[in-house]
């Protein structure tokens, strides 16, 4: 979350009478987080959002994954897959273990329902396209190059105005801002690579005052079901405190450079347990005379990395496309291929956009990622491939 936030109408203290103009009381909703231990907000419903009318189960599709096995960096091309339906039913599931799984989705239809999640938080990257995010506490608008974050227990469906591509990390917990760009009351130093008002929260709406029948899709790990609601999930006519979604533009990123190349973490954007986000934005390279700009040879000996190539010249990779997903994994070294290295000396910035996500379990892969890899990547270190 990046500060307090307060939209409509408030009583002035908490857990008091707070009266509708025709002398009922509104209903006060307390959406709290980690069992009242950490951000929350108060919410005040025209009517009472406990109002439930049936319980179904929901038969979602069961997601297969099999082990990084034998063991070695792999490339999906993952913007050929091919989805449709709207925000929930076009997740097609690449990569996952016990703390996220990455999916990639189109949405092309309006939500007809509304979903919330339960496992944790949500962060969507929109690769393309625009639309809206109605939820209880307002509507937020999104466009390409968005993060938007959705906390766990938060009511919305997603509106596209186009087609929308994205990029969806399903978390096991908080996605919060790392706390080494924070000071000690909380507040972004400095030196962060952005600020408070650059994040975008959801904009206030008239309450809607209907009553009938609304379907909520509720889903955890293991555990689904379709809610029957008797008051539209949209009613609040106010609330305030620290736990709502909000939208952050990769245009507002200001990356961190120096003179010699700075490593993933200086990218990092968000955090999440078990994982750590980075975003790789156009930027001015490094400024010593013999900088070398593109990354050097590393191995990630306890995590997994995970990158998602969004727009531009990926000048250390080659075979690379718009909407392709590398996995580097723990144990096998990656870095810039064959003649990367001598192409860049001398260039003063980039143009790319990717993002990526490290992960400190091992990830384990889906059937639709393993139906579009590049199984030759791995060898795309060598010089002059042997024929095979």
């Amino acid at each position: 979350m990046p500060s307090y936030l307060r939209a409509g109408a408030l009583p002035p203290k908490r857990h008091i009478q707070f009266r509708r103009p025709d002398g009922k009381l509104y209903a006060e909703e307390l959406l709290s987080t980690q069992g009242f231990e950490s951000v929350y907000s108060l919410l005040y419903h025209l009517n009472p959002p406990t109002a439930t009318l049936d319980v179904k189960p929901w038969r979602r599709p069961e997601s297969v994954f099999s082990p990084n096995e034998p063991l070695r960096n792999r490339h999906f091309r993952v913007g050929r897959i091919k989805t449709s339906g709207d925000a929930i039913s076009s997740r097609k599931p690449i990569l996952g273990n016990d703390d996220i799984v990455i999916c990639v989705a189109e949405a092309i239809e309006a939500m007809p329902y509304f979903y919330r999640t339960v496992r944790g938080d949500e962060l969507l990257f929109i690769h393309s396209g625009r639309g809206s995010i109605e939820t209880p506490l307002g509507t937020l608008d999104y466009r390409a190059n968005d993060y938007v974050v959705i906390p766990v227990g938060i009511t919305y469906r997603l509106q596209p105005k186009d087609a929308t591509r994205m990029l969806v990390y399903e978390t096991s917990g908080p996605v919060q801002i790392p706390k080494k760009y924070r000071n000690e009351f909380g507040q972004l130093g400095e030196h962060a690579p952005y600020y408070e008002r650059d994040f975008r929260g959801p904009a206030a709406r008239d309450p809607i005052d209907e009553r009938g029948e609304f379907e909520i899709r509720v889903a955890g790990k293991e555990r689904n079901a379709i809610y029957t609601v008797a008051y539209h999930p949209c009613d609040v006519v106010g609330w305030d405190g620290y736990c709502y979604p909000y939208a952050f533009n990769l245009e507002e990123f200001a990356p961190i450079t120096g003179k010699l190349h700075q490593p993933p973490p200086a990218h990092q954007t968000f955090e999440a347990p078990g994982a750590a986000f980075c975003a790789f934005v156009p930027r001015l390279f490094d400024y010593h005379p013999l900088a070398i700009p593109v990354p050097y040879n590393h191995s990630s000996v306890d995590c997994d990395e995970v990158l998602y190539y969004v727009s531009g010249n990926f000048m250390s990779r080659r075979g690379i496309e718009e909407g392709s997903i590398t996995l580097h994994t723990a144990g096998a070294p990656h870095g810039p291929q064959p003649g990367a290295v001598e192409q860049s000396l001398g260039k003063k910035s980039t143009d790319e956009v990717a993002v990526m996500v490290d992960t400190f379990a091992p990830l384990h892969i889906a059937q639709a990622a393993r139906a579009c890899e590049d199984e030759q990547y791995y060898r795309s270190w060598v010089a002059e491939p042997a024929q095979i």
